[in-house]
């Protein structure tokens, strides 16, 4: 009988805290989509969410031992950390409320900072790439896109899945497999 997810979660992360790296792949693989879900949910910025993932890992790395099993369970402590980082990034968007000294010409030097926000054509061009996705989504049968969005979108597990679908792991893993190479075709047309 195989482990539920949390139960392999917890007891990676205990060897994680020991320096393993071999367990520490295996939890990145575990947990990896799930955390990436959360920090896109929580950023709205694909590129951005990646980047506090790798964060998110390195402070698991670094902190694996402060984790208690019997405090919690190990996918709660996971997405616990994840959350937290994701709040101090969305903390730091926001611009500091100070006085604003003025250069010997009376400027304000934050009007020499470069605008980091997308262009009005980056927008157009994003939106046009979200109805193209949302196009073929529709071309998937009703729930393998459910089940699509339910792993890449709210960060389920396959197991998770296959369990709401009543169908067994491998099936659903083919049926997200042949789900995707459909989205990958049809984003190629």
């Amino acid at each position: 009988m195989t482990q539920a997810p949390n139960d392999t979660a917890t007891a990676l992360l205990q060897i994680v805290a020991k320096g393993d790296r071999s367990a520490f792949a295996q939890l990145y693989n575990l947990a990896g989509p799930k955390l990436l879900a959360i920090c896109v949910r929580m950023l709205s910025d694909r590129v951005e969410a990646e980047d506090a993932l790798q964060d998110v890992m390195v402070k698991v790395w670094h902190n694996a031992t402060s984790f208690d099993p019997d405090r919690g369970n190990a996918m709660s402590w996971l997405c616990a950390v994840t959350r937290n980082h994701c709040l101090d990034r969305l903390r730091a968007r926001r611009p500091a409320r100070m006085t604003v000294a003025r250069d010997k010409d009376g400027a304000d030097p934050l009007d020499s900072i470069a605008d980091t926000r997308p262009s009005a054509e980056a927008q157009v061009m994003a939106r046009g790439d979200m109805a193209r996705v949302i196009a073929c989504m529709g071309e998937l049968p009703p729930d393998r896109a459910r089940m699509v969005q339910g792993a890449y979108l709210q960060g389920l597990s396959y197991q998770d899945l296959a369990e709401r679908a009543d169908v067994p792991l491998n099936t659903m893993r083919t049926w997200l497999r042949r789900a995707l190479i459909t989205l990958r075709e049809c984003l190629d047309r």
